[in-house]
């Protein structure tokens, strides 16, 4: 009997977190700077990744609506911080990150990025977890591995979260995830486990919200 209570709890967590999504979800602002930023009262979940990593698409199936997130295939669209309120009243926010390695942006808007990121990551008492995305088709790249050290430097806690699953062979995905969480279990800040989800069938997306959860209890 023991061992189905871990099941139970897991059910529990799916199920809790699949109610909280599925109430009420509201933009609040965007924060091109420091001074924007929404006042520090509740806890937050950053996304962070490449452009075009699948970002948006991943925030509109996580909350179940379709254009929650603006989604483009225009790389470095966002370079604001946007925030997003979950509950009525509001118990958590969600903030989507400016997405990062994008080859065909200007210095000075590579730069600003970097400021307004890692500014952010360093200020925020209320962030209890980011989520990096990498792509299931290419793996971790430079880039991804940049935003980790920068991470690691801020002492924020991370999880990195694969997208796009659906789009490479269970082996090839098999591959990528490996290397994945050996590369998570080299930096303090990463969470040892990762997560593999799929925006378009919705493969992990509950697991996903049952780990935001859990990020905001902590």
């Amino acid at each position: 009997m023991t061992g189905d209570l871990p099941e139970i709890d897991e059910a529990e967590r799916i199920e809790t977190a699949r109610k909280l999504f599925a109430g009420p979800i509201s933009f609040l602002k965007s924060a091109p700077g420091l001074q924007h930023l929404p006042e520090a009262d509740l806890p937050e979940v950053a996304f962070a990744g490449r452009s075009n990593v699948g970002k948006s698409s991943l925030l509109n199936a996580l909350t179940n609506r379709n254009g929650l997130a603006r989604t483009s295939n225009t790389p470095g669209r966002t370079q604001e911080l946007n925030f997003f309120e979950v509950g009525e009243p509001p118990v958590m926010r969600l903030v989507d990150m400016p997405g990062y390695g994008f080859a065909e942006a200007p210095k000075d808007i590579v730069r600003k990025w970097r400021y307004l990121v890692n500014d952010f990551l360093r200020g925020r008492p209320t962030l209890k977890r980011a989520l990096v995305l990498v792509d299931s088709r290419h793996g971790l790249k430079k880039v991804d591995l940049e935003m980790m050290e920068m991470l690691d430097k801020a002492a924020v806690s991370y999880r990195l979260v694969l997208t796009k699953s659906d789009k490479v062979k269970a082996s090839e995905l098999a591959t990528v995830a490996a290397a994945t969480v050996a590369e998570a279990r080299k930096h303090a800040a990463a969470h040892p486990e990762i997560l593999t989800t799929s925006s378009e069938k919705g493969g992990g997306i509950p697991e996903l919200r049952a780990a935001i959860l859990d990020a905001m209890k902590a």
